[in-house]
């Protein structure tokens, strides 16, 4: 074993180790709970269900429905758009990550912009493939309960349950109704559940590390670390600035959340970064990447507890960039942008089953005052 170890170097692992255990106990306590929510919501929607209800959903701000994978915050942009800018974003990071490696060959996987800069990649081949999905469900599948939901992020609850129930009434023939119940039965599908939980995930791993990354390389690396190994190019400018643009541009597009916790992610992307190095260094690989990351050094347990506490700031920078977006574009353009946190503010998953005799019984139980007493 090429790895020699001292005592401080325990003090490391001790670090990356509780950050591991922390990351995956606020998972647990967030991820876990909203999951067992969602399937035993899930499974009481399928259990006894008449084919004529229709079921109206609102999910909790940390879930991500089918719908907003693939559609814009912008109102009236077509799925389409972000279908092209998502390709676009793959193809152009692809043709730089491959003229990394035909450069530098595999080796360069060894650092952790590589790293990042290929998670970027996956998570816009996930949102092109789910926005292809989602141009055929646009094009071949019932809207109406998108639009409604839409609508209802968009506008005032007065105003939005109002103009939902004229599209209900004017769409009240039975066989539309159920139609509509099984496309938003459809919504609740394990598997694009599955997808939409990791395309999620990889956005917003992606965010924190794309920061972190883009920050030390211009404001610690190139200024104040001549390494060798580490001179500007030409292409190394290019992948410090292109996953931070894309993404952004990707954030300025799509109608994703950003919950706080889910910085957890981040947080095992690096440690599981940091556990590699180790990995390969204990199997007789001969220099670290980053100098701050060298074991042999009696200062590497500062540097090691720098590293987990910028995580933070690295994070939440991209935090107040998409609270920012949900915050002041409304403002700007109050009738183009959807804003996602006015939707409601729940804490639980709520589903309001409603059977199409409503529509011939009265308006009284979609009265919108009435509908957000019982969302309350």
């Amino acid at each position: 074993m090429a790895l020699e170890t001292t005592w401080y170097d325990f003090v490391c692992f001790g670090i990356v180790g509780l950050a591991f255990l922390g990351a995956l106990l606020v998972l647990g306590m967030n991820e876990g709970a909203s999951r067992r929510d969602f399937e035993t919501t899930y499974e009481s929607l399928l259990l006894s269900r008449p084919d004529d209800e229709v079921i109206l959903d609102v999910l909790p701000s940390d879930h991500v429905s089918t719908s907003q994978l693939w559609t814009s915050c912008w109102q009236g942009l077509h799925p389409f758009c972000l279908l092209c800018t998502r390709f676009l974003s793959f193809v152009i990071m692809l043709l730089f990550l491959l003229w990394d490696v035909l450069l530098y060959d595999a080796r360069i996987f060894v650092y952790y912009t590589e790293w990042t800069f290929a998670l970027v990649i996956v998570y816009f081949a996930l949102g092109t493939i789910v926005s292809v999905y989602g141009c055929w469900r646009f094009l071949n599948k019932p809207f109406i309960h998108n639009v409604a939901k839409d609508e209802f992020m968009s506008r005032d609850v007065e105003e939005t349950m109002s103009t939902n129930l004229n599209v209900y009434q004017e769409r009240e023939a039975k066989s539309s109704i159920k139609l509509e119940s099984r496309y938003v039965e459809e919504e609740f599908q394990r598997r694009a559940g599955f997808w939409g939980y990791l395309m999620q995930t990889t956005y917003q791993t992606c965010a924190g590390a794309v920061i972190l990354t883009d920050i030390l390389f211009w404001g610690v690396i190139v200024p104040f670390l001549p390494i060798s190994h580490l001179r500007l190019s030409p292409l190394m400018g290019c992948m410090h600035t292109l996953n931070a643009f894309f993404l952004l541009l990707d954030t300025a597009l799509n109608n994703l959340p950003f919950p706080w916790f889910r910085v957890s992610y981040f947080v095992l992307w690096s440690c599981g970064y940091v556990i590699f190095q180790w990995v390969i260094h204990a199997f007789g690989f001969k220099w670290w990447p980053y100098p701050f990351l060298e074991l042999n050094n009696k200062w590497a347990p500062i540097w090691y507890l720098c590293l987990a506490v910028i995580h933070v700031p690295s994070y939440g920078v991209y935090y107040l960039i998409v609270r920012g977006k949900n915050t002041i574009l409304p403002r700007l353009f109050p009738r183009a942008f959807l804003r996602i946190d006015r939707k409601v503010n729940l804490n639980v998953k709520v589903a309001i089953v409603f059977n199409p005799s409503i529509f011939n019984q009265g308006t009284h139980l979609l009265n919108p005052l009435n509908l957000l007493k019982l969302l309350t």
